[in-house]
């Protein structure tokens, strides 16, 4: 199978600038991110995206390999799209910059998975555990057909009852792959289409173009870092975990 994994590294995050050089016991977070990828697969297939010579530079004095994208991207996904006119492979697995504790063991799931269900996306999810996470509109929540196909992703706390209380969900995990036609499909559209502009959340895109998306149980050792006080939580984790 020809596959590739893409880092995609935004500087200017409205959140928390400079998110992927942000300081995480001593090393960034996009070096961090990538030494978890290697763990589960070659590195001669891991690359970051980036439109950013600072996170190019710190990525280099690590070995890392790095495609220069542009600037105009609207998400992360239309990076990889960009990736895709450089890369020679078919399927691009998308793992997220600001996920620091990414278990590899959830990536070697995502390639076997590609195996297992060729020419499909897949994104990952995993059980929420405690009310506060499910309340945050940061996470985003994920709705699934009892056989795994997405149904809705909000950042909304669903599924809830009448009085909106918490009884079962589940969350996303920022790991994606995409076959190559999904991408050029998600890239032909020149600006965010209703859904996801409204949620903030890009896969909704591949659901209002027609695509179905299956989503695929991970771990939930990993702690995507949005906000200031993210970062406090993950460097918690990282000593807690010896990484």
């Amino acid at each position: 199978m020809n596959y590739c994994v893409i880092i995609p590294a935004r500087y200017q995050s409205s959140r928390l600038p400079g998110k992927p050089l942000v300081d995480l016991c001593g090393i960034p977070m996009i070096v961090r991110t990538y030494q978890q990828c290697i763990k589960a697969c070659p590195s001669e297939r891991v690359y970051v995206a980036t439109d950013d010579e600072r996170i190019r530079e710190v990525c280099e004095q690590s070995a890392i390999q790095v495609i220069m994208t542009s600037s105009d991207c609207l998400t992360g996904t239309d990076r990889l799209a960009e990736c895709a006119e450089f890369i020679d492979a078919d399927v691009f697995i998308n793992v997220q910059g600001d996920e620091p504790l990414f278990n590899p063991r959830d990536l070697e799931l995502m390639i076997s998975y590609v195996e297992k269900y060729p020419g499909e996306i897949l994104n990952g999810y995993c059980e929420i555990n405690d009310e506060e996470l499910f309340r945050s509109g940061s996470t985003p929540k994920v709705v699934f057909r009892p056989d795994g196909r997405l149904l809705y992703m909000s950042r909304a706390h669903i599924p809830t009852n009448k009085k909106h209380g918490f009884e079962k969900a589940w969350r996303q995990v920022c790991a994606y792959a995409f076959p190559r036609e999904s991408l050029k499909d998600f890239s032909s559209v020149p600006e965010k289409t209703p859904l996801e502009g409204i949620e903030d959340i890009e896969i909704l895109r591949f659901l209002e173009l027609g695509w179905e998306v299956r989503m695929l149980e991970l771990s939930s050792d990993s702690i995507a870092v949005d906000n200031p006080e993210d970062v406090q939580r993950a460097e918690a984790a990282i000593l807690d975990r010896e990484l």
